[in-house]
């Protein structure tokens, strides 16, 4: 059985408080979770402040880059054993986790790593009001300890994807993980310590939010920055703590995305990218799909063809290599999707397929499985169509006209992401400035260039992460005066 410790300044820290973690394929125990109180959380702090004065605040930009690019041959050469770890957590199928969480999950150092490396700086000469002349640079520096708040829907990717920059641009930086996913984060922690990452600069603290590590951290004084991704409601918890003390937030948060299928898209790449965009990881994908629109000429077809898809996938062991549908992350997350399964029954959805838990067997029939889920019938002013769902779900509504379409996607109090599917490419530009949403994708989904800008509008989230964006949040900005 495992044992998962905080990791802190390099040592393994065990607590007298424990909790279990789960597979969520057959509610087997996995292991042990010791929670990190208020004393290892200030003494993860405390670490990676002193880290920041010590040998990894001295090193040299290529130095930081020689490492970062060994932290992503060390999770290469145990890419089994991370991908066993995010399997057991998550559930989520091998085949899906060989090819985008492990992988994705190296890649991120490697991204931040060549940026940091080649970003270019700035420069303004000007002229003073004495005749002379004066010349203005920018130098970017660490913002400091930073506390990364991770979600559980892609542990390992979403978390490096922090942690990359963050360590690229010589911050340190203090891990929570997801109560429900601990392991990849604690075995990144051996990776850091083999390849000579120094004591102190990657640090992990487990626990849950209210009363445990993830307030601690968050209202810690010592820590100069604070990055989230997951619901909207717990980053607004962030953001009040981290007003005390004036700290920046980055926050990716919940959405309610659109996909818009018109009538000239090409009809069979649109099934494929719909079904894609909402089954995809047990439609547990902030980017994913929960509401679909599509043009009323094909609208029949397109419900019928989407069922046809929904009915196809494979559920069974995570680790057999022809599973392509897995478990919820828990029995607890698989009791809100079912509520909002029977909220839509209640309504007078028409249930195209789906809607409750498919007929698992042996050890499975203990899982955290659901069925995905289609609907029609709906009114726009439903808790199904209004609110986050987080699972395989979605539901589909006709539209007739272009303005109909933007206005219905737009109706939301959030704004992360939409996929819109057309031949008209005056349209496609249309709808990409018109749709009121962080990421908006045309004739794909999930396509993403690490270089872009990546968040949410409105209650999706605040700020830009990817490429240089990310330098803005974990760079102070600094600009030297020279008088020539």
């Amino acid at each position: 059985m495992a044992d998962f410790r905080n990791f802190i300044n390099g040592q393994w820290i065990a607590t007298g408080k424990t909790f279990e973690n789960r597979n969520p394929a057959d509610n087997s125990l996995v292991g042990m979770v010791h929670e990190a109180g208020q004393a290892e959380v200030d003494a993860a702090v405390q670490a990676a402040r002193a880290a920041l004065q010590g040998p990894w605040g001295s090193l040299k930009v290529q130095q930081r880059v020689d490492l970062l690019h060994a932290i992503v041959d060390g999770i290469d050469k145990r890419f089994d054993e991370f991908l066993e770890a995010e399997i057991k957590d998550t559930g989520k199928p091998r085949r899906l986790a060989s090819h985008l969480d492990i992988p994705r999950g190296a890649a991120n150092f490697k991204i931040f790593a060549d940026l940091i490396r080649n970003v270019p700086g700035e420069s303004f000469g000007m002229d003073t009001p004495d005749g002379g002349r004066a010349l203005n640079y920018a130098v970017r520096a660490p913002r400091g300890v930073i506390g990364v708040i991770c979600p559980w829907n892609l542990p390992l990717l979403l978390m490096t994807w922090k942690v990359g920059p963050a360590l690229a641009c010589g911050n340190t930086v203090v891990v929570k993980p997801s109560e429900d996913t601990p392991a990849t984060a604690t075995l990144l922690g051996e990776i850091m310590n083999d390849v000579g990452v120094p004591h102190g600069v990657y640090n992990v603290v487990h626990g849950f939010g209210p009363e445990s590590a993830g307030e601690y951290l968050t209202a810690h004084p010592g820590v100069d920055g604070i990055t989230f991704t997951g619901e909207t409601r717990t980053g607004e918890a962030i953001m009040t703590a981290a007003a005390k003390g004036l700290r920046p937030v980055s926050l990716e948060l919940g959405g309610k995305n659109p996909g818009i299928v018109f009538a000239d898209a090409d009809f069979d790449k649109a099934v494929a990218g719909i079904a894609r965009s909402t089954f995809e990881n047990t439609g547990q994908v902030c980017l994913g799909t929960e509401r679909v629109y599509v043009q009323r000429p094909i609208f029949e077809r397109f419900v019928a063809a989407l069922k046809a898809r929904a009915e196809s996938f494979r559920m069974g062991d995570p680790f057999d290599d022809d599973v392509d549908f897995g478990p919820l992350v828990s029995l607890k997350h698989r009791e809100k999707v079912l509520s909002y399964y029977e909220k839509a029954r209640k309504e007078g959805a028409t249930v195209v397929t789906g809607g409750g838990v498919p007929g698992m067997t042996g050890p499975l029939a203990d899982g955290a499985w659901v069925q995905p889920t289609i609907w029609t019938g709906l009114p726009e002013t439903s808790p199904v169509i209004r609110e986050e769902i987080f699972g395989p779900c979605c539901h589909i509504q006709p539209f007739d006209t272009e303005d109909e379409v933007i206005r219905m996607a737009n109706e939301t109090p959030y704004g992360l992401a939409a996929t819109v599917w057309t031949q008209d490419l005056s349209a496609a530009h249309r709808l990409g400035a018109a749709l009121n949403v962080g990421l908006c994708w045309i004739n794909s989904w999930f396509l993403r260039d690490l270089r872009t800008a990546f968040g949410g509008a409105r209650q999706s989230g605040i700020g830009r992460e990817g490429g240089v964006h990310s330098l803005e949040f974990y760079t102070e900005m600094r600009n030297v005066c020279v008088k020539l």
